[in-house]
């Protein structure tokens, strides 16, 4: 099974930003926890991140050229707002999950709306970096085929 990680903006600066909300994992630490398990679970892994919204979708576009069949993915700020985002997903008709490191329904009112909940397999929010790998276990589940 092949799955795309995809991280949107300011998720380059994890571990330096606002740490008591999403801990002290960098994003190479998070990409380290979730290659490991993708490892022993046999899915092939590709990870991105960009700050620019116009990267995501091409990204998420590329996808199906890439054969890939299940993305998780962290919209970040983009959760809120990317209507564009969200077309991009229901466009490539790939099965994804979100995953956000802090729980939002704890923030600000703002942030508790999201325009992917609705079109995501599932939801993980407020576990941090293992969200992730809850996700692609997920995938993996309900989507992968049988490795042996």
């Amino acid at each position: 099974m092949k799955v795309m990680v995809i991280n949107g903006p300011n998720l380059n600066m994890l571990g330096r930003r606002e740490v008591g909300i999403y801990g002290g994992a960098t994003l190479d630490d998070i990409e380290s926890l979730v290659r490991r398990r993708a490892g022993q679970t046999g899915i092939d892994i590709e990870f991105f991140q960009s700050n620019k919204e116009g990267e995501i979708i091409d990204k998420i576009h590329s996808a199906v050229n890439n054969k890939v069949e299940g993305i998780v993915i962290n919209p970040a700020g983009y959760t809120h707002t990317s209507v564009a985002i969200r077309d991009a997903l229901l466009c490539v008709k790939i099965p994804f999950v979100e995953v956000h490191i802090s729980n939002v329904a704890k923030r600000d009112s703002f942030r508790q709306k999201s325009l992917f909940s609705d079109i995501a397999i599932g939801t993980i929010s407020g576990l941090g970096p293992v969200g992730y790998v809850l996700g692609l276990e997920a995938l993996k589940e309900l989507y992968g085929k049988a490795t042996e």
